[in-house]
This record gives C-alpha cells, sequence and structure tokens, in this order.
C-alpha cells in the first residue's frame, strides 16, 4: 500500500506529511517525521543517520520512499562527536518515539529500529544487547552499510562481540549493503549475518550494485563534505530496495 495523494503536504513524495524540528529530548536535537495522511496507527521506523552530526536530512530521500509504502518514519539529528559518542541522543531518541508515536499515526509496539553506516551499527548495538532499563526490544533491526566488529555508540560493546555472549530474546534482523562499498566494506555484513545464523537468529542479507552512498539514494558531494540526494540510477535502485526492506520488515513486525 502507498500513500494517496493529498493537497497541501510539503512538496515532494506524493502523499508524505513531513513534520519538521520536533524537539525530542533535553539535549535539545530535533527530528523530522515523515508519514502519511490518516489517523489509522501505522508501524515506525526509527532511522538513525551516520557518523556526520546532526546530518538528519541526508535521510530524506529514503525516509519519503518508506513513508510511501506507509510507514512512519522518524528522523532524529544526533553526533558521535558528543562527548558520550552520541548515546545520549540515541536513547532520548527511542525513548521520544515509544511516548509519542500515537501523536504521529504511529504504533509505538512495532517499532523497527534501523540506521545507516554508524547509525545501523547503533541499531544493531541495541538489538544484540537489550539494553534498555525497561528491557525494551524493537519489533526488529535493519542495518544499512555498516561494520559490526568495533563498539556501537548507543551502547559502547561490540555487537559482534555482544553477540556472542547475549542472553536477550531474538529479534529479526536485515542488513542491507552495497556490493561496490568502499567506505564499509560489504563482508563485514556477510560476517554479522554469519554469526546471528549461528545464535539462531532470523536474518536476511540483502546487497545491491551500489556504493557506501547509493543504498541510501544519495551520493558524496566533496564540496559541502556529505552525502546529498541523487538521481543516479545505481542509488536510486538501490535506494528503493532499501526503502522496500525497511517497509517490510516495519509492514510484518505485527504479524
Amino acid at each position: 500500500m502507498k500513500c494517496s495523494p493529498v493537497e497541501g503536504y510539503v512538496r515532494g513524495s506524493v502523499g508524505v506529511q513531513v513534520d519538521r524540528g520536533i524537539v525530542y529530548g533535553q539535549s535539545g536535537k530535533a527530528l523530522d517525521v515523515y508519514r502519511c495522511h490518516g489517523a489509522v496507527l501505522r508501524p515506525i521506523v526509527l532511522l538513525w543517520h551516520g557518523r556526520g552530526p546532526d546530518e538528519r536530512d541526508v535521510l530524506e530521500p529514503l525516509a519519503r520512499a518508506v513513508a510511501e509504502r506507509d510507514v512512519v518514519v522518524f528522523v532524529p539529528d544526533w553526533r558521535s562527536d558528543a562527548l558520550d559518542g552520541g548515546r545520549g541522543h540515541l536513547w532520548e531518541s527511542i525513548v521520544f518515539v515509544r511516548d509519542n508515536a500515537a501523536d504521529f499515526a504511529g504504533d509505538a509496539e512495532q517499532v523497527v529500529l534501523a540506521g545507516w553506516s554508524l547509525g545501523g551499527k547503533a541499531a544493531a548495538g541495541v538489538g544484540v544487547s537489550g539494553a534498555t532499563s525497561d528491557h525494551w526490544r524493537p519489533s526488529g533491526v535493519v542495518s544499512i552499510a555498516s561494520g559490526f566488529d568495533r563498539p556501537a555508540p548507543s551502547t559502547g560493546t561490540v555487537p559482534l562481540d555482544e553477540l556472542a555472549t547475549t542472553a536477550v530474546d531474538p529479534v529479526p534482523f536485515w542488513l542491507v549493503h552495497g556490493s561496490k562499498d568502499h567506505i564499509v566494506d560489504v563482508e563485514q555484513s556477510r560476517r554479522f549475518a554469519a554469526g546471528l545464523r549461528r545464535r539462531g537468529w532470523r536474518v536476511t542479507v540483502i546487497e545491491a550494485e551500489t556504493d557506501h552512498a547509493g543504498i541510501v539514494m544519495t551520493e558524496y558531494d566533496p564540496e559541502l563534505g556529505r552525502c546529498m540526494g541523487t538521481q543516479a540510477r545505481h542509488a536510486v535502485e538501490a535506494g528503493r530496495r532499501t526503502a522496500d526492506v525497511l517497509a517490510g520488515a516495519a509492514l510484518g513486525s505485527g504479524r
């Protein structure tokens, strides 16, 4: 299912409403919410950007594409250069989504935790550690172009190492990666998938012929020093596939 055309919404994807600049925690960080029109509760994707500080806008093309597929998408800013590596920002965003989901027609019982690059490692860290004080678990985890052999900013632990000893209930994982990624080698996802399977966790690996930026429908702009949306064919095709995975993970999380 996709959004129906609605007049008066923010330019871009037909039928997608964007609520921008919502402060989500005591840190004062902001997030954007992408959603279809209507009051019916929809599953949620909480989508974390990569290492660049406060780059929620980088994920706008992907977030729109996922929202078109009838999913509510929260995209927060966070800073990996904060004293705690961004951990406080990441956890604040989880708390905000859980507490305020219904205000955006989101179902707090169906939250897929996802991220790109360092954000995907952060999501994986939460998925395998169960680090929340109330033992909250996401419905699933989607890590996009991520590595797993160094500490995750969300937990301070190494996802691969944590996986070997964790006692939490497993959640499904989706690992999406570009086969031409020269920033984070696709072997990272393959190795982590093998570890998940050894522990009996359900995991799906999706590879696309694109690079680190293309997997989220962007390309790196050296003048700006950041990734920007692009119409390059490899990125558009790969980004749509990533959007399908995110939406599929969310829409299937309640079944």
